[in-house]
């Protein structure tokens, strides 16, 4: 409940900000402050769903949802990088229109948008400091990098306000911008690995089954498929051939794995005598079947 309230205050304070950024921005007519805005805005969506997610994830299994719901987060995560990716290029296209043709900024006003930002990010980065949940954490690395962006903004309209040199402006906007979205481009592949199921990055499949291979009575291991829900729980399934005792081989297999981050382990026991037909996994399914019945139909 704590993480959740947590969460929920990071999501009143962003929103509320970003509302107030943007009328900001339109006061003082400076494009780094609603580029940032836009940024918060996206914060806070990804905040707000994180906190509805942060719920909903700690469902359970159920008929219809047998793997759980941990991929709603991933889903959250997509739509809010969305957001991120179109916000940040309408923001780098408006920068380019105020180099172009240069307008009036209010360096003052500017100022005191970007001290008032600095704080109330601080604030929400302060809320989030603490916390097992892995979304609680993820805010709490958004609120900080909105420190640091605002820290920039009002370097930045300090320069502008005794130097007068208003291409600073939208040079920020645009720097923020791209800095946005760099980093919504590294998520959104992240994202496209998840759902195409790919090994994570962090776990070699080599040495996986050199692990398994480790364990007394493994004779051989096949039919290896790992890949992650949510980028944090991993899941793998294997086919182990043995004459030892089963159990125990499931047991030490499962334990040794947990060390690489897999959480959920399907094992398939075969002994020596058994002829496994998808030793080799195929896409092509209803072949590869009618191949395995014809097999099957040998030995019988």
């Amino acid at each position: 409940m704590r993480t959740e309230r947590n969460i929920l205050i990071a999501f009143i304070l962003n929103l509320s900000f970003s509302v107030f950024e943007f009328l900001g921005g339109v006061f003082t007519g400076s494009t780094a402050i609603i580029s940032d805005a836009v940024h918060d805005l996206g914060d806070a969506a990804s905040i707000g769903i994180s906190y509805f997610l942060e719920r909903k994830s700690k469902r359970k299994p159920d008929e219809k949802y047998t793997y759980g719901y941990a991929r709603y987060s991933v889903i959250g995560g997509f739509i809010t990088t969305l957001i991120l990716l179109i916000g940040s290029i309408l923001i780098i296209y408006n920068a380019i229109i105020k180099i172009i043709t240069p307008t009036e900024i209010n360096y003052n006003g500017m100022i005191i948008f970007a001290v008032i930002g600095v704080l109330i990010n601080f604030c929400a980065a302060f809320f989030t400091r603490k916390g097992n949940s892995l979304n609680q954490k993820s805010v709490n690395l958004h609120m900080l990098e909105d420190v640091l962006g605002w820290a920039v903004v009002l370097a930045g309209s300090v320069v502008m306000r005794f130097t007068d040199f208003t291409l600073i402006d939208p040079i920020m906007s645009i720097g923020i911008a791209l800095f946005i979205l760099i980093n919504a481009i590294r998520n959104l592949k992240e994202i496209f690995d998840l759902f195409l199921e790919k090994t994570p990055d962090n776990i070699s499949v080599a040495d996986i089954k050199e692990c398994v291979k480790e364990v007394s009575g493994v004779l051989d291991i096949h039919h290896i498929h790992i890949w992650s829900m949510d980028g944090q729980n991993n899941f793998a399934t294997m086919h182990i051939v043995t004459d030892s005792d089963p159990h125990k081989i499931k047991e030490t297999v499962r334990k040794k794995l947990r060390d690489y981050g897999i959480c959920h382990i399907t094992v398939e026991i075969e002994t020596t005598e058994e002829h496994c037909c998808e030793k080799n996994c195929h896409l092509e399914i209803t072949p590869h079947y009618k191949h395995c019945h014809n097999h099957a139909n040998h030995y019988h």
